[in-house]
């Protein structure tokens, strides 16, 4: 089978040789002139293909193109003419109409399978995406001819194109500032998500077995998603939706236009066009493409995303996807999933989740149980770490938070404080200092005393916390047998609740006071102010600390004027480096040959150096 392919193709190669580029121009005109020379049409479509020199290609395409370009409006559609009556049969005119449209789908196949190799010249795929595009335009009877383009879109990203191929360049810079192209393309690319999860498997599957190639499937199915977050985030979003907003369209004559009547039209003409095509009002046009972009959304989210994908799309969906969706609750349950795996990719699904929680009412329980759970030491190296703390910081500004957990969080970042960078230990200061501001309740940590008293007061704060009524006088008895100076604090503990932190202290903060390092240990003196006094004291900006590091500390302290310096003074130019004074009793002869200080006496037998006091003789 592929030695008969293959021996067709060199026969193929022979045939085209036997043209020039002056005889393919003559073919092209004689097929535009008569319709007696419509025999060319299949010698032309034989150079659409991507081993044919690019003159040659070029040269029948555009020839080609003026041939079927006028005719688009008057072929029948393709479902149409493979369904032939009796009747039909036997009109010439609709026969001759049927076969060139056959012709036209041989051609669009030929231009697809140009633009999407990679070893094509660029220039001709250049011409080849126009081409195709202006297909688009006016292929349906002069309307948008969505088929065409979703065909286009599909051979994109199921071709193995790499994700920075040029194509997918020009096809966002040149055509995605049209609206109605943009329309068309979340459909396309809805019913793509939806091919790929549920057909792609089964495709790659059946792949493998006639290749060898193990990693096979996985690969195309990455490739795939990764072309389809490509194009997705080159998209740009919804400019307005006032009545003063005026949009591109790539076929003035497309979705969004309608009668003068029609309810939701503005009678406003298309930007760029002198025509009296009427258009949807802005609104009604920000309408359609908010669903359309939550749909393609959705369905691209619901697909097995690579963790490069994943990541990508977790860190940019509170900017770029949930201010334009229809509903953004639709996004809950793909947050919350993403929430609870925990580490690196908690903490970026938390900027969605929290604007879903503050701005839409999402209600989630146990956030700030896995908010605790987040706080270890390798939070304060992760890439995203300033964004982190800034909503760390967000989430803990209610004063409606009961003092057990504020006091938890407190306490869990002042143990951290022990194990992290200098710049974490800024940081934990700075939420610490906000903590003990917003919530004066949990103020007996900066000193808690020893004593039953204290202890019975704190333990009933606690206790009232807790559902279990019956154990309430279990942490008193506990706490009075535990010998002072004892951290009844539970690192190891999950669940706020149970971390006994409103029962301990923040020694850890006071041993910040010998900070190595002068800028954490100067910035601790902080928490000294009486911070139940609001009126004197304000909070302190995380964002100036969130994003510390070495470099930023010692930058810092570069830029730093300091006021006294040590210097080390002399009134007179020093002669030797050990004064006599510092050596009473002793006196130092320099020798000749070796320039060394010796005492009085010369080295003894073991090399040392010995010495003899003056008595005063």
């Amino acid at each position: 089978m592929a030695s008969s392919l293959a021996s067709k193709k060199q026969k193929k190669k022979k045939k085209n040789d036997k043209y020039s580029l002056a005889d393919l121009k003559i073919l092209g005109h004689q097929l535009l002139s008569s319709r007696v020379h419509v025999n060319n049409l299949p010698l032309l479509l034989s150079f659409i293909n991507p081993s044919t020199r690019p003159k040659y290609a070029l040269e029948s395409l555009l020839s080609l193109q003026s041939f079927f370009t006028p005719l688009l409006p008057k072929l029948p559609s393709s479902t149409l003419s493979s369904s032939l009556t009796s009747e039909s049969q036997g009109d010439p005119e609709f026969i001759y109409r049927t076969w060139v449209r056959s012709k036209f789908d041989d051609f669009v196949q030929s231009l697809l399978d140009i633009v999407i190799c990679s070893q094509s010249d660029e220039a001709l795929r250049e011409v080849v995406l126009d081409t195709l595009m202006e297909f688009v335009k006016v292929g349906n009877g002069g309307k948008f001819h969505s088929a065409i383009y979703h065909r286009l879109l599909h051979s994109i990203v199921r071709s193995s194109l790499e994700v920075d191929d040029i194509l997918l360049d020009l096809l966002a810079s040149k055509y995605f500032k049209y609206i109605d192209i943009r329309y068309f393309t979340y459909i396309s690319f809805e019913k793509l998500s939806r091919s790929i999860g549920a057909n792609d498997i089964s495709d790659d599957r059946r792949e493998s077995l006639e290749t060898t190639g193990l990693n096979q499937p996985e690969s195309s199915l990455d490739l795939s998603v990764h072309k389809l977050s490509h194009l997705l985030s080159r998209i740009p979003p919804l400019e307005g939706s006032d009545d003063k907003a005026e949009y591109d369209m790539w076929n003035p004559a497309g979705i969004f236009t309608g009668k003068e009547n029609d309810k939701g039209h503005t009678g406003k003409q298309c930007k760029g066009e002198s025509t009296n095509i009427k258009v949807l009002s802005p609104a009604n046009i920000a309408k359609k493409m908010k669903l359309k972009f939550t749909k393609a959304w959705i369905s691209f989210l619901r697909l097995s995303l690579p963790v490069d994908v994943y990541k990508e799309v977790l860190v940019n969906l509170h900017q770029v996807v949930i201010p334009y969706l229809s509903n953004p609750l639709m996004l809950c349950d793909f947050l919350t999933r993403s929430y609870d795996i925990g580490g690196v990719v908690s903490v970026m699904a938390l900027s969605s989740l929290f604007v879903l929680m503050t701005q839409h009412g999402l209600e989630y329980p146990n956030f700030y149980e896995k908010l605790y759970a987040l706080l270890e030491p390798s939070i304060f190296m992760a890439k995203h770490r300033a964004k982190f703390f800034q909503l760390l910081d967000s989430c803990l500004k209610s004063p409606l938070l009961p003092a057990y957990l504020a006091a938890a969080f407190c306490k869990k970042l002042s143990r951290l404080s022990l194990a992290v960078p200098p710049s974490g230990a800024l940081v934990i200061i700075a939420l610490i200092h906000n903590l003990l501001r917003r919530h004066p309740s949990i103020n007996c940590l900066v000193h808690q005393e020893d004593g039953n008293e204290t202890t019975k007061d704190i333990t009933g704060a606690e206790s009232g916390a807790d559902d279990d009524s019956t154990e309430d006088s279990s942490p008193s008895r506990e706490m009075s047998s535990v010998k002072p100076g004892i951290d009844l604090f539970d690192d190891k503990q999950t669940d706020p609740l149970k971390t006994n932190a409103m029962r301990s202290s923040l020694w850890e903060v006071d041993t910040l006071r010998h900070h190595y390092c002068p800028p954490v240990s100067r910035f601790v003196l902080s928490l000294e102010n009486d911070l139940t006094v609001r009126a004197k004291t304000t909070e302190v900006a995380v964002k100036d600390f969130s994003s510390g590091s070495y470099t930023t500390i010692f930058g810092d302290e570069i830029r730093r004027r300091v006021k006294q310096v040590p210097l080390a003074f002399y009134t007179a130019t020093p002669t030797m480096l050990f004064p006599e004074s510092d050596f009473l009793g002793w006196t130092f002869k320099m020798k000749e040959k070796d320039s060394t200080a010796v005492l009085d006496n010369t080295s003894n037998e073991n090399g040392y150096i010995s010495g003899k006091r003056s008595r005063g003789e």
